[in-house]
């Protein structure tokens, strides 16, 4: 017995003292990666003069730029992807313009992670840089849409003259998930509730194919944003755009002189000879005099400094609308109070209000947008579109004294709908579980997922649906000042592109972010010039500590991680999206404002 006493104390020391160096080496691995992700912020050293080389690879451009957060490449030591707001870079390329330490930008478009909108605003400060007269030089080595959109604003663009994968310009192109079949092997009957015959989200999960009014949205939303990209392409290189549609229908864009003698680039070229080029347009002998000024560096170094006492906010709703108080989404309570502080502060004279959401929650769209009415009483509001504003995020910005939006941005989506899973079949077939309810009242376990709703059940559901969809559309009417049998009409949940909700009345001008700040400063002065102006943004950046430590809570894996590289990729994003949404719903919501999809260009 003493022995065992020994053994169990020996054994309960031996842990105690694991547990407090596997507290310490988790310190030491949190401070190392705290030190990693944070070492962008010490002092950048630009050269006196060089070449603004912007490879579009080693940046991602978003809204807000939140530190790196790939623990595991910065463990490894691997290239992180640096996190670059859209609105600093536009604001580095165009100090660039005016630096006389800057002699041209170099732009290698390939492996771009950039939003639709986002990739045309940077692409019309690009044009004014060229404006200037300063030149820009493209390269790219695989020529995709993306990629020829983008160089497409150069003085030259060179093309890798091997380019082994071939050409992968073939136009604009969305696919439409449906999981119906899926679902009935499984015996869930997903019991859909909507207003609006183009509100596609949920349709999913109860048709295994697309409805005519899906297909029609869809094909009219991306024959729009070809009509932008393919003029933008078309007009920079001076051809046709029947004649890129031409070359792209009959699949002539495959091989690198297919592009040469389309006029979509300028010369066939190797790295090698690329280098030459540099070095000739930068008056130096060979490439290793040539100084290249990395775009981070110059962002860094360049932007995000005070210009002047007055003030305009920029406020990012960037994410999808949640109830609560979620860090890393438009979160209702979270934004209630962000817009309130705002409203406040006496130094703030104007705001842009910055959208960048497919919607979500009905409650905590509503309450953003009531904030935001109380911040217009009081101060300019000035909407900006990104990428998205449609449902939730039409809603929470509608009313804004002016709506800039890119042609590209996905607008509208003014509809309602619920999802409410029938997993009766399920459990008795599947899982072979009976469910016998015991219930004081009749409905008293509608919401138990283990029967299908009554016609009863069915009739209270959509009449909350529509009232939830009356309420947009008046909302939407008065913020327009549009009469609402109109905006019935354009609403429905359809789908519509920047430049076709300019032409319905639901945005008021085509533009970028500058347009807007320019706008919210002309509201106050009268005067567009922002160089006496601070821009505050709003909310901050979260800092790496604070992500870190939220990294090391999350507990449970990335469901959507099982299918990463598989055909089941996409299916298991919307399919785990619908879960999150129902899960969310448990909290007193079933009702949700929000787009069926997110769209991306290669």
């Amino acid at each position: 017995m003493k022995e065992f006493v020994k053994m169990t104390l020996a054994v309960m020391c031996g842990l105690f003292l694991m547990g407090i160096v596997g507290f310490f080496l988790l310190i030491s691995a949190v401070g190392s990666l705290i030190a990693a992700a944070g070492s962008s912020s010490s002092t950048v050293v630009l050269p006196r003069e060089g070449v603004l080389a912007m490879d579009m690879s080693k940046y991602s451009f978003v809204e807000v730029a939140n530190p790196n957060t790939d623990f595991q490449a910065l463990l490894q030591g691997q290239e992180i992807i640096t996190p670059v707001s859209i609105w600093s870079a536009v604001q580095a390329v165009r100090k660039a313009a005016q630096d006389p330490g800057v002699k041209f930008l170099y732009l290698k478009p390939d492996g771009m992670s950039i939003g639709l909108a986002q990739l045309q605003e940077l692409r019309a400060a690009l044009e004014e840089f060229r404006a200037s007269g300063k030149a820009v030089i493209a390269y790219t080595e695989t020529p995709t849409t993306a990629t020829l959109w983008l160089s497409s604003v150069a003085d030259k663009v060179y093309l890798d003259s091997y380019c082994g994968t071939g050409g992968m310009v073939h136009g604009l192109s969305t696919q439409l998930i449906f999981v119906k079949d899926l679902l009935d092997k499984l015996g869930v009957n997903v019991q859909l509730i909507r207003h609006g015959k183009y509100k596609s989200a949920g349709e999913m999960f109860i048709r295994n194919s697309a409805s005519p009014e899906n297909l029609e949205q869809n094909q009219a939303l991306v024959n729009s944003m070809w009509k932008t990209i393919s003029t933008d392409i078309a007009q920079g290189r001076g051809i046709e755009t029947e004649q890129l549609d031409k070359a792209i229908s009959e699949l002539k864009l495959q091989f690198p002189a297919d592009f040469l003698a389309l006029n979509l680039v300028d010369s066939l070229t190797t790295r090698e000879q690329l280098k030459q080029r540099l070095a000739v347009l930068s008056g130096k002998e060979s490439f290793s005099e040539v100084s290249l000024i990395p775009f981070g560096d110059y962002v860094q170094a360049k932007t995000g400094k005070d210009n002047g006492y007055r003030k305009i906010a920029i406020i990012y709703a960037d994410g999808e609308i949640v109830e609560g108080k979620d860090p890393t989404n438009v979160a209702g309570n979270r934004f209630a109070s962000l817009i309130a502080k705002v409203r406040n502060d006496a130094s703030v004279e104007a705001v842009v209000f910055r959208v960048n959401s497919p919607g979500g929650s009905v409650t905590a769209s509503d309450k953003i947008k009531n904030e935001i009415d109380l911040l217009r009483a009081e101060k300019p509001v000035i909407a900006s579109y990104a990428n998205y504003a449609a449902s939730g995020g039409y809603w929470i910005s509608n009313s804004c004294d002016k709506i800039f939006s890119n042609a590209t941005t996905l607008t509208g989506s003014i509809g309602v709908f619920g999802m409410i899973p029938d997993l009766s079949k399920t459990m008795k077939n599947i899982v072979h579980v009976n469910i016998t309810p015991v219930t004081t009242h009749k409905h008293g376990d509608m919401y138990s997922l283990m029967r299908p709703f009554d016609k009863e059940e069915t009739a209270y559901m959509q009449a909350s649906i529509e009232d939830i969809y009356d309420t947009f559309v008046h909302t939407v009417a008065e913020g327009r000042d549009l009469v609402p049998e109109f905006v019935d009409s354009v609403a429905q949940g359809r789908v519509w592109s920047g430049s076709d909700a300019l032409g319905i009345g639901l945005v008021d001008e085509l533009g970028t972010l500058t347009d807007a700040l320019k706008f919210a400063a002309v509201k106050v002065t009268g005067d567009s010039d922002l160089s006496s102006w601070t821009i505050a943004e709003y909310p901050e950046p979260r800092t790496t500590l604070e992500m870190v430590m939220e990294a090391l809570g999350e507990m449970t894996p990335d469901e959507e991680m099982i299918f990463a590289g598989t055909p089941l990729e996409k299916t298991a994003k919307h399919v785990m999206n619908w879960a999150d949404s129902w899960k969310k719903s448990q909290y007193g919501e079933w009702a949700f404002a929000r787009m069926p999809y997110e769209m991306v260009i290669r």
